[in-house]
């Protein structure tokens, strides 16, 4: 049809429980393909003597990349869009180079770590995210997030000892 816009994650001409479906879809593709990285870097790095982490996070942003251009230039998945001023490009380098440096760095774990210990450290992520929030813009979040992080911080406590 001319003129329509392209279907959004969670809205398809189907109807909701198509949507549904579609979500379910990309929500199960992204979960294997995180399952698959991670595999593939510890295969990589530790079974097959891979002895380059960083040339690996090279390729591993290079694909990102590539796909993501393909997705918004070519499929028009989200409209393109440009950098505004200087700082606007600032923030967008600092946090990529973030991202990064943690991609190299779990990259790197993996050639020392087991995936399961990998795994077990980084779902303490949400606990120093709500607290390194609360440090930096002195915004609490609701007491009830801050329980619900107890078990999972408490589990990654025993599973390391």
């Amino acid at each position: 049809m001319k003129g329509s816009l392209p279907l959004q994650a969670g809205k398809s001409a189907g109807g909701a429980g198509g949507g549904r479906l579609f979500t379910l879809g990309l929500v199960s593709s992204w979960y294997a393909s995180n399952i698959g990285v991670l595999l593939l870097n510890k295969y990589l790095l530790s079974n097959y003597g891979f002895r380059f982490p960083i040339f690996l996070t090279m390729c591993h942003m290079m694909a990102c990349s590539l796909l993501c251009y393909v997705a918004v230039a070519w499929f028009k998945m989200v409209p393109m869009q440009t950098i505004r001023s200087r700082v606007q490009f600032m923030k967008i380098a600092a946090l990529s180079a973030i991202f990064c440096t943690s991609v190299v760095s779990g990259n790197v774990s993996l050639k020392y770590l087991p995936v399961s210990f990998n795994q077990a450290v980084g779902a303490t992520t949400p606990f120093f995210t709500a607290v390194f929030a609360y440090i930096m813009t002195v915004k609490r979040e609701a007491w009830l997030t801050y329980v619900t992080l107890i078990p999972v911080v408490t589990g990654v406590i025993i599973a390391s000892g």
